[in-house]
């Protein structure tokens, strides 16, 4: 389903509507590997709406997935960056990537590939009993980090509505399905700078601790007394510190590597979105992709799109879909975008 073009308050957005009806801007497949799964249009085995439900679904188990869109590129600086789009793992899936990937501009897309540089990723990762969490790496000069907390994605067959944001204050938040399940600060949550204090790396210098290698036993040593003695007054010493204090922290300072950056958040030329994934039981359908900097507006789209269509997620249709080999559900022309950019 298409909706209207122009809104009074985004300055930037970006919207991907999966239509037959909607202008051939197509999606591009990879080609760096000769045997990528295939996508087809269509809504799935369970929908509330079959026209405004179609998305792009893996058609094929045990493969690798890769396929992106390109639009006109833009910076996020000075403003916030909301990524969102939906996933239903309608193939009650076991193991296998939902997460999108966002580019910058020299992305050759027909190349693109699991080693391509990208700037953010983000979205749900399932494999087995022990991975069941949302993926958030983020690109900072050139290397690319995770986030540092566990964040548990939603495992159940239903559509599920994703979102990620960045401010430029440097926080973030993490929505699922159009509740906060993670937010902070994006230097605090993930590894980009040296730490803020390090250990004092003279606390332990003290002369009495320092070994005198010119020192002489003196004649009426008593290894034993001295020993037990010494023994038990470092016993009682830290008996003492650790019911009082708990574990000693060891002494900080400031770091001098340290120098703070305020623009973790931003990234220029954004200019790709993309699948890049592995499943081994396909079936997950990706729809109602969005970017933009108005956070509202965000909440309101996923409450028009996935909130208005989540009821028919119970609902089973009695039409089957064809298989994935019908020309007109497999064929790439018509998995189509429709793009909006708003600018000053």
């Amino acid at each position: 389903m298409l909706y209207p073009a122009l809104f009074p308050f985004p300055l930037w957005d970006l919207r991907i509507y999966l239509s037959d009806s909607s202008p051939k801007i197509q999606w591009v497949s990879s080609e760096s590997k000769s045997d990528y799964g295939k996508f087809r249009l269509t809504a799935g085995k369970i929908y509330g709406d079959r026209d405004r439900e179609k998305g792009l679904q893996t058609t094929e188990n045990s493969k690798f997935y890769a396929i992106s869109s390109r639009f006109k590129s833009f910076s996020n600086k000075g403003r916030s960056l909301v990524i969102q789009y939906t996933v239903k793992h309608e193939q009650k899936i076991d193991c296998g990537g939902g997460y999108i990937k966002v580019f910058p501009f020299n992305l050759r897309q027909k190349n693109m590939s699991g080693e391509s540089q990208y700037y953010i990723m983000f979205g749900p990762d399932i494999c087995g009993s022990e991975t069941k969490k949302v993926h958030v790496i983020l690109n900072y000069k050139n290397k690319l980090n995770s986030m540092k907390k566990q964040i548990r994605c939603k495992v159940d067959g239903f559509t599920h509505l994703y979102t990620l944001i960045l401010r430029p204050d440097q926080t973030y938040e993490v929505k699922i399905d159009n509740e906060q399940v993670e937010s902070g600060s994006l230097e605090d949550d993930w590894d980009f700078l040296p730490p803020r204090t390090i250990n004092d790396p003279t606390d332990w210098d003290e002369p009495e601790h320092i070994l005198d290698n010119s020192a002489e036993k003196p004649e009426d040593w008593d290894d034993l007394i001295l020993f037990m003695d010494s023994f038990l007054n470092s016993t009682v010493l830290w008996l003492t510190a650790f019911r009082t204090c708990g574990i000693w922290p060891h002494p900080q300072i400031e770091n001098p590597s340290y120098s703070p950056d305020f623009n973790i958040y931003s990234y220029d030329n954004i200019s790709v979105i993309g699948l890049d994934l592995w499943q081994v039981r396909s079936g997950t359908i990706f729809d109602n992709f969005l970017i933009t900097d108005n956070e509202e507006y965000a909440e309101e789209f996923g409450d028009d799109t996935w909130g208005e269509t989540k009821l028919g997620n119970c609902v089973s249709s009695s039409e089957t879909l064809g298989p994935a080999s019908d020309e007109k559900e497999r064929e790439l022309g018509i998995i189509s975008i429709l793009m909006v950019l708003h600018s000053e």
